[in-house]
């Protein structure tokens, strides 16, 4: 049996804490094994199609290596390769590339395209990102947190900057499935949209998790566990800058902010990619009329021993690796480990 097997990763909310803790432990079992140079081929002769709308550096690198591990062979078809919505229907390029592949990953804006993908491809299809959700991240930024303390309940996870963005989303949901506080400090006004809030609450009173949404920064912060942050203008996103740095500085994690967490163990997350120096021309763009030297992390706290960035980074690749083995793989998991 797999209790996976033909099933989409499209976002966080349509799988249980059970089913989540499952993936989340088989990316540390999958790391272990890339570590010791074993071989874990559950994919061996299959195909998958890397559809990006989007450019990428971390999930195109994770799903590249991760189908290769398994013994699958990567198609990449960036936003020159597919015609999604534009010269053909989502549903039309589905039903080809179903035809052709054995699972399919989207990486681009709207949900609504990778949840026609899903319907209309037949094969099970993964989601990169689109700008309301973030799930394979997840399942590596708790992997991270799980590594690091040995557990995930009862945790308490502060998101700071960008609230309403697909990782604010995801953290809130996810973390809300799995028993993991979370408090997101934002400006009224980038603060998760209503919908994202219920669902997050309807987790919530099941799993125990206490969630608050705050504009105070170091309300939000203080007890937390770790602490995570976000660029503060998203891929695509057409803001003031000015205005939004403005609104966001007093969220940047620099170290008065992690003193206001009130723990000394309390560790540092961001998804990257990170504006903390002036090394990037983009970063330099958005700083050129302030006198700052980094964004929404400090190098200062980016560059220290609290912060497990790279390791989140890098367990990007055994997550997803984790997430295809399990929905397309022919792997023995019991039903009553979910029930």
């Amino acid at each position: 049996m797999n209790h996976f097997y033909g099933k989409s990763f499209l976002q966080e909310s349509k799988f249980s804490a059970t089913e989540l803790n499952y993936l989340i432990d088989f990316a540390i079992h999958l790391k272990a094994l890339k570590q010791k140079h074993l071989p874990h081929h559950y994919l061996e002769g299959k195909n998958i199609a890397l559809l990006f709308e989007k450019s990428s550096t971390r999930t195109r690198s994770a799903f590249t290596v991760a189908a290769v591990d398994l013994g699958a062979h990567p198609e990449f078809l960036g936003k020159a390769d597919i015609q999604l919505g534009s010269k053909e229907s989502v549903a039309d390029t589905a039903k080809i590339l179903g035809s052709m592949f054995d699972g399919i990953e989207f990486r681009g804006f709207k949900q609504a395209n990778v949840e026609a993908l899903a319907k209309y491809s037949g094969v099970p299809v993964w989601n990169g990102l689109t700008d309301k959700w973030h799930p394979t991240q997840m399942i590596a930024d708790f992997m991270t947190l799980k590594e690091h303390f040995g557990k995930l309940k009862g945790l308490t996870l502060a998101y700071v900057g960008d609230g309403r963005n697909n990782v604010a989303n995801s953290l809130l949901v996810t973390g809300a499935i799995l028993g993991v506080n979370v408090q997101i400090g934002a400006p009224a006004d980038l603060q998760p949209a209503k919908d994202v809030i219920a669902l997050a609450q309807q987790a919530a009173q099941q799993s125990g998790a206490q969630l608050l949404i705050t504009t105070n920064p170091q309300a939000a912060v203080t007890s937390a566990d770790a602490i995570y942050t976000d660029v503060w203008v998203s891929m695509g996103e057409k803001v003031d800058y000015h205005q939004r740095i403005d609104a966001l500085l007093p969220y940047q994690i620099n170290q008065q902010l992690l003193a206001a967490t009130g723990k000394e163990g309390t560790v540092v997350l961001h998804c990257l990619p990170a504006f903390h120096n002036l090394q990037t021309s983009v970063g330099k763009q958005f700083m050129a009329d302030y006198e700052l030297s980094a964004l929404e992390i400090t190098d200062e706290v980016f560059q220290s021993s609290r912060s497990l960035v790279f390791q989140e980074g890098a367990n990007r690749m055994p997550a997803i690796k984790a997430i295809m083995a399990a929905t397309l793989g022919n792997l023995f998991i019991p039903d009553a480990l979910f029930k």
